[in-house]
């Protein structure tokens, strides 16, 4: 098989889902969280924060409506 395929392009439509906690968000986001303990980001491969939000099933949502395909961190 001699197919090609370029390798930088790899990964480039992956992005990682993980949960943080409200804590360690800065003070204003913070308050805008209300009684939440925990929600999610996601992250692109270069490891770039490109949304927080509630819950890891609108995370998940987010990322297939932007065509990107969602995997979870722990």
């Amino acid at each position: 098989m001699d197919t090609r395929f370029d390798l930088e392009t790899l990964g480039k439509d992956v992005v990682y889902v993980k949960p943080i906690l409200v804590t360690e968000l800065p003070e204003d986001m913070r308050a805008k969280v209300g009684d939440l303990q925990e929600l999610f980001a996601v992250h692109n491969a270069e490891g770039e924060q490109l949304a927080v939000v509630a819950d890891r099933k609108l995370a998940f949502h987010l990322a297939r409506e932007n065509n990107m395909h969602p995997v979870t961190v722990h």
